[in-house]
């Protein structure tokens, strides 16, 4: 099956020009309304990392939540917010990046997300826990901020994904993950796999480059890209970036494992990369272990807490929707 990405220039988070600036994004895709029906409950899985550095542009633009929520009930569609960010609350970080007062003018529900073990596909990750708002809705809409990241060089959709994976969990993985950035990669695809969003638009108005997530600085990119398969648009955006895909654990991992589509099969019926591509985008001065470099036996006493405390019986899950 061939993969649309559909690419465009979009210079401005004013309202009146995001909003026909989605809707010519989505209009090759068929719109919202191909994604979304009426009475379906949706997820919006914007990255709210921290509340920390609201001018830094390393959180999704509440403008572009704003925006996606409208074209969700335009549809019929009752869109709901959720992330478990990297610190603090999801109310919290949503407040500390404007986006209480555009929630609450859509009455826009912000929800905290917890956790459930559910099966998988790779018997290596049969113990994902993940978030039960994310896994029951009808519909997850996935919204990641293109930055830079001093530990997967990258981070875009499939890295969004993750703050699908409550608190503790995140901390677990990297500690599990130890030192191999592959695995950790492989960890993330199939957290994005199981997760399965039914579309993915990527916030690269104003990027964040540099020492990301969050140490880097608000860079132009004039870019918006929307794509119902998320490793498909991750691989078109590292292309736009002028990244090698295999230096991006999570790209190269799905390519690896050929869960991203081969050039071939995936449809540019608007821009192509090479039309928007940056020849200077900043990457991390240096990359950091994915285990934050924790002594051995730090990592070892939180597996053995993990194990003890935190892991549940898994969830039987049939498919979204049903």
């Amino acid at each position: 099956m061939v993969a649309a990405v559909s690419l465009i220039r979009a210079q401005s988070y004013h309202i009146p020009d995001l909003q026909p600036s989605l809707q010519t994004v989505l209009a090759p895709l068929g719109g919202m309304g191909a994604f979304v029906k009426p009475g379906d409950r949706v997820l919006l899985k914007p990255n709210l990392l921290t509340g920390a550095r609201p001018t830094k542009e390393c959180t999704t633009r509440p403008e572009l939540v704003y925006c996606v929520a409208q074209l969700v009930q335009a549809t019929g569609g009752k869109p709901f917010l959720g992330d478990s960010p990297a610190f603090g609350s999801a109310y919290g970080v949503a407040k500390a990046n404007g986006l209480l007062p555009l929630a609450k003018a859509l009455n826009l529900p912000i929800v905290e997300l917890h956790g459930h073990r559910y099966p998988t596909e790779n018997p290596e990750f049969d113990h994902l826990r993940l978030s039960k708002e994310a896994m029951e809705a009808d519909v997850v809409i996935n919204l990641p901020k293109v930055k830079s990241h001093m530990q997967l060089t990258v981070t875009l959709g499939v890295k969004n994904l993750f703050g699908c994976v409550p608190g503790k969990m995140k901390a677990w993985w990297h500690m599990e993950a130890g030192k191999d950035v592959q695995r950790f990669g492989t960890m993330l695809v199939e957290t994005a796999r199981l997760l399965d969003p039914a579309l993915t638009i990527v916030d690269g108005i104003l990027g964040h480059e540099g020492n990301g997530p969050s140490g880097g600085e608000p860079r132009e990119l004039g870019v918006l890209a929307a794509s119902p398969n998320v490793f498909a648009v991750d691989r078109a955006m590292v292309d736009v970036l002028g990244v090698d895909p295999l230096a991006v654990p999570t790209v190269g991992q799905s390519l690896r494992l050929g869960y991203c589509p081969a050039w071939e099969d995936m449809a540019l019926p608007l821009l192509t990369p090479d039309e928007l591509r940056l020849a200077d985008w900043q990457l991390p001065t240096e990359l950091m272990p994915i285990d934050f470099g924790l002594p051995r036996v730090v990592r070892s006493t939180f597996k053995h807490l993990y194990i003890r405390f935190i892991k549940e019986p898994m969830v039987a899950y049939s498919g979204r929707g049903e």
